[in-house]
């Protein structure tokens, strides 16, 4: 596992550090997932790494297989990188970003939970600004996607702040209900206004030519 380059990488902003979710930092996340303090209220969307199953012991077990199932399908135009969100030495959250079609398009999507007992502090935001670092400034993306419930403030708030643009409206579910999701899209001229120049980033050429992307 030491080897495998996904789970090198490492992007440190002066509050926080994006770490490859290793099986050592999912166990630690695991009490989180488990007591679910990983929910959100409103939920996002129904995401292949469920977090929202009744039962404890099955959300924790999807939770995992998502994440492990993800590791072994990363190819240039489709992957997902897992990262944990380390905040004062102790893992608080994770921090995803998706590539689909990255090979053709270099768009990227981002995905994201936070502990119930550390939000409302600017985490969240402090996230997504790493992230759209290591994506534009590490991996060299043109443009990425965000979208939220209609009624989730505090994503659609980070994501306007940012420099996202709205992009329309879809559907789709959570927890097998359909609501209205806001789209967002963030080129990266757009993106660059709003860069910061206090986020370092490590192992992200390993990474690149590990997925295959030149």
């Amino acid at each position: 596992m030491l080897s495998f380059a996904p789970l090198q990488v490492r992007v440190s902003t002066p509050r926080i550090e994006l770490v490859g979710a290793t099986d050592e930092l999912l166990e630690q996340l695991q009490p989180l997932v488990r007591d679910g303090k990983a929910n959100a209220d409103p939920a996002p969307y129904d995401d292949p790494i469920s977090l929202y199953e009744e039962d404890p012991a099955v959300r924790v077990h999807k939770w995992l297989q998502g994440i492990w199932r993800g590791r072994g399908h990363a190819a240039p135009g489709s992957w997902r990188l897992n990262f944990a969100v380390v905040l004062d030495s102790q893992p608080v959250g994770m921090q995803d970003l998706i590539g689909e079609n990255f090979d053709t398009f270099g768009t990227v999507m981002s995905f994201s939970w936070l502990s119930t007992d550390i939000r409302h502090r600017g985490i969240g935001t402090e996230m997504r600004q790493a992230i759209l670092h290591l994506a534009f400034e590490g991996l060299k993306a043109t443009e990425a996607a965000s979208d939220a419930f209609v009624d989730n403030a505090g994503s659609n708030g980070v994501s306007r702040a940012l420099g996202y643009t709205e992009n329309g409206v879809d559907w789709a579910t959570r927890r097998g209900e359909v609501g209205l999701l806001q789209r967002w899209r963030l080129t990266r001229d757009d993106w660059l206004p709003h860069r910061r120049t206090d986020i370092r980033l490590q192992g992200v050429g390993d990474c690149a030519a590990a997925l295959g992307i030149a």
